[in-house]
């Protein structure tokens, strides 16, 4: 039986349905969850090329990568929707994962000023952590999600045997996210992860259900206290301050998940520098992710002032500064007064960068 937890949101509430042999009834689930609408899948190549169609439905088929999270892509898939006749009556469902999700999700954030969408994560980075809260969007050449919508779909279907197609390093590359929810909020959990590196390595189901059902938990209680963002919720973004500008400088060919793993280090690091963290934090997240197989370097190519320049349109900057969600130990993040986020000059960001690499 599977696993199900309740999201609640303004307009209502959506479960996370977790466990072994979902895609399986995803016909069923969708009936059940989108009642007398006219579905569309919307999927990347990859996932087209391993998962035979579950809905038989017209499918839209997508690149995979980030460069289809773009404005031109959405455009293109919104009116391919309606060259297709599709109306009031259709709904979304997302196939694939954060990139596919965040895409899919904001055509139906705004096609015909919004229809339903139902979310099917087959990605551990999408399972985990892109999949839960509602937000949708896509990059511009000025930094990632800037064009966006909070849009929740009305379920979410997270099927970990999806998980044994994946390429290593793809499956990889999710465990910064669980790393991440270990570090801002549950201690206990990340000692569970370094206990459990073979298992979870070697993809084991039970392993999994588990390592899934925890993080939608940690990520769903934040959700749920701050829907839009306006306070704890930033918690969300330890690593990415730093991660989205590696992305950006790198022309997104650096995956996502690899990005968070060095932009974790890399903000404990930070932390430390200004004094707000406890000794030792980033030298426990730098061992994970080293028995994970994630990065912990960048490679030698990346200039300090690039990133400092990539970091000045995050969403966090704030009258100028730039603002990071830190942690203060392991489970428990930093504070400055009201805010989740703490700034921090060019002078210590530099330093950080350093660490993990940054040449200048």
């Amino acid at each position: 039986m599977p696993t199900t937890h309740t999201i609640r949101h303004r307009n209502g509430e959506y479960p996370v349905l977790i466990g072994g042999g979902l895609l399986a009834d995803l016909p069923l689930l969708a009936a059940r969850q989108l009642p007398g609408r006219r579905l569309v899948v919307i999927t990347d190549r990859n996932v087209a090329r391993v998962l035979d169609s579950p809905l038989p439905v017209p499918t839209l088929v997508v690149a995979p990568g980030e460069r289809s999270k773009s404005r031109r892509r959405w455009a293109d898939l919104s009116d391919k929707l309606l060259s297709l006749g599709y109306g009031r009556d259709s709904a979304v469902v997302a196939l694939g994962g954060g990139v596919v999700g965040d895409l899919a999700g904001f055509v139906a954030a705004t096609f015909l000023r919004g229809v339903p969408w139902l979310q099917v994560p087959t990605t551990l980075l999408a399972m985990v952590d892109a999949s839960v809260g509602g937000k949708t969007g896509v990059d511009t050449a000025h930094g990632k999600n800037l064009i966006g919508a909070f849009h929740p779909p009305v379920a979410v279907i997270a099927d970990p045997r999806a998980l044994r197609t994946l390429p290593e390093a793809v499956y990889r590359a999710g465990l910064a996210e669980v790393i991440k929810h270990g570090v801002i909020a549950d201690e206990e959990y990340l000692r569970w992860v370094e206990q459990e590196t073979d298992a979870i390595l070697r993809r084991d189901e039970a392993t999994l259900v588990r390592l899934v059902h925890r993080s939608v938990e940690i990520k769903g209680a934040l959700v749920m206290r701050d829907e839009f963002e306006s306070g704890e919720r930033a918690i969300l973004n330890a690593g990415h301050t730093v991660a989205h500008a590696i992305e950006a400088v790198s022309g997104y060919d650096m995956p996502h998940g690899e990005a968070v793993a060095i932009g974790l280090v890399a903000e404990a690091a930070l932390a430390e520098k200004l004094g707000v963290a406890e000794a030792a934090v980033s030298a426990r997240i730098r061992a994970l992710n080293d028995a994970l197989g994630l990065p912990v370097m960048l490679p030698e190519d990346f200039l300090v002032d690039d990133l400092l320049d990539a970091m000045s349109h995050d969403k966090k900057t704030l009258n100028g500064a730039t603002r990071f969600a830190l942690p203060a130990a392991i489970g428990r993040m930093a504070r400055d007064g009201e805010r989740w986020t703490v700034p921090a000059d060019r002078t210590a960001i530099a330093a950080a960068l350093r660490v993990v690499g940054a040449k200048g």
